[in-house]
């Protein structure tokens, strides 16, 4: 749980009941998760310079965060307001709100704030955990171990990136759960799990969660410590609001909200205001680069929590000065932006790209 955050229910619906509202939402086919297949190895070819620039590598691997026009690496200072934007905002509370950096110390240095991950090693023995919504998990071989990092606090996340090929996985899957609990001896559980291929822009099944309760992956989206250090941070940031409602927009792929259509669907996305600015001395390079990639890349929302908090990941290297300058971005300088004309394919998180004869077609306003 972070700094001055309540206790963030995660809220999965099973199939069943997700079923009977799944109407609102326009993308209904399914296809499986990671259907496509990963070349050899990820990050052995030299992509092209704006490959580079719009999806992450993450740290200490040579696997990319999904392609470079998945949705998540796609730029949106072109797209329009989304009509619902003033209604959605209000709902947050964006006009007396600041974001909230949910990361960062926590007073225990070797326990900082925010969502771990780990990078696993060739030998890392898989098991397979029991879920307790089994039906819309990938129910397959995880590599979870005592020594694999659990979020605390109540979502207890387990993030898990594997570089190597295995014999049920490509090179550079993710392997993400919720509500983890590791026991030995093969009596590990969650309350759900999904495995992502990083070189494929598949999305889950409609109406599956993951490991959030929009189902999608929480890994790219988080603020990660190298990216900001190396001031680029090419994707949108995850981040959570009180009230959500009883529908979701792609990419995302579940609801976990209620009955209320002034709150906003999950996937939905936000753009900070292109001329808000903070000066340097306020708003160092670190916190520079982060208002740089949310009027680039944005927000999604991607889980029920506290109003405007974004995630990141847990690193001891943050400072309580880079985290706290993040505090002073007002909510109010954000819109909810409209997405749609990037979906190439409903099941399919490729997005059109600007610059792009698809992208000049459906986006230009």
């Amino acid at each position: 749980m972070s700094r001055g955050s309540p206790l963030r229910p995660h809220r999965h619906r099973v199939a069943a009941v997700g079923a009977a509202l799944v109407a609102v939402v326009a993308t209904l086919a399914t296809t499986p998760s990671g259907a496509v297949t990963a070349p050899a190895r990820l990050g052995t070819s030299t992509p092209s310079r704006a490959a580079r620039a719009a999806s992450q590598v993450l740290p200490k691997t040579n696997c990319r965060a999904f392609p470079a026009n998945n949705v998540w690496n796609t730029p949106i200072t072109g797209l329009p307001v989304n009509s619902n934007s003033a209604t959605w905002l209000a709902s947050m509370s964006a006009s007396t709100t600041y974001l909230h950096p949910d990361f960062g110390p926590s007073g225990d240095p070797r326990q900082p704030y925010g969502i771990p991950w780990v990078v696993v090693r060739h030998a890392t023995p898989f098991a397979h955990l029991s879920f307790l919504y089994a039906l819309e998990s990938d129910r397959r071989p995880y590599p979870l171990t005592a020594s694999t990092p659990i979020e605390g606090g109540s979502d207890r996340h387990a993030l898990m990136v594997d570089p190597y090929r295995t014999s049920s996985s490509a090179p550079c899957t993710l392997f993400e759960t919720y509500d983890t609990r590791y026991r030995p001896n093969g009596r590990s559980t969650a309350s759900s799990g999904a495995v992502w291929n990083l070189g494929s822009n598949a999305l889950r099944p409609a109406g599956f969660t993951s490991a959030d309760a929009a189902g999608l992956p929480i890994l790219p989206g988080l603020v990660n410590f190298d990216e900001v250090a190396s001031r680029a941070m090419d994707h949108a940031i995850r981040f959570t609001a009180e009230c959500t409602q009883q529908a979701y927009l792609w990419p995302a792929r579940h609801e976990a909200g209620q009955a209320n259509t002034s709150c906003p669907p999950m996937g939905a996305r936000f753009r900070l205001d292109a001329s808000f600015t903070l000066p340097a001395v306020e708003c160092a390079s670190f916190c520079q680069t982060v208002l740089t990639t949310m009027k680039t890349y944005g927000l999604i929302l991607a889980d029920n929590g506290s109003n405007w908090y974004f995630q990141g990941t847990a690193d001891t290297r943050w400072t309580y000065a880079e985290v706290d300058q993040l505090k002073q971005i007002p909510a109010s300088q954000f819109v909810a932006i409209d997405e749609t004309c990037l979906m190439v394919n409903p099941n399919s998180g490729e997005a059109s790209q600007p610059g792009t004869a698809a992208y000049g077609a459906n986006c230009s306003t």
